[in-house]
């Protein structure tokens, strides 16, 4: 179930677009963040898992995935999941170890060390956002409670 109760999410189908596409990318609304993950490799490039600003579109990811990704073709198959729950739900559902499993799975060092970095990024992000919102920064009070004078 989402933040605000709204959303539901199947973790099993989830878990199966993550064994299966090219790429992946998990976007958190609450955050304006994407997190961006290319499961191809090559000799010269690991998989990709980074966090990057939400697209405008499909085409805009695409393109900024073609400028971190130059020597990639376009990818045959692309996920995109919403995610409007907390960062560590993914944690708690096993969507996240099946996506540091996705991507130790390709053979290259230091794919679980990138996982790791982009979780604790996440989650950093995740606070700062909470923080702003209890503090009232970057939000804006629908109602207030009237003055008593």
């Amino acid at each position: 179930m989402g933040i605000d109760g709204s959303f539901r999410i199947d973790p099993d189908e989830v878990i199966r677009n993550v064994e299966t596409a090219e790429v992946i990318c998990l976007h958190f609304p609450l955050l304006s963040k994407t997190v961006v993950v290319d499961t191809r490799t090559d000799v010269e490039d690991p998989p990709l898992i980074k966090v990057l600003p939400k697209a405008k579109s499909v085409d805009d990811r695409l393109r900024s995935l073609k400028k971190l990704r130059p020597r990639f073709t376009r990818p045959e198959k692309v996920t995109i999941i919403p995610w409007p729950n907390y960062v560590d739900s993914m944690v708690r559902l096993g969507i996240w170890d099946a996506l540091v499993q996705r991507l130790t799975s390709t053979g290259h060092p230091g794919s679980a060390a990138d996982c790791q970095r982009v979780l604790l990024e996440l989650r950093a992000l995740e606070r700062g956002e909470l923080a702003a919102a209890v503090t009232g920064q970057q939000y804006h009070t629908l109602w207030q409670r009237p003055r008593e004078d």
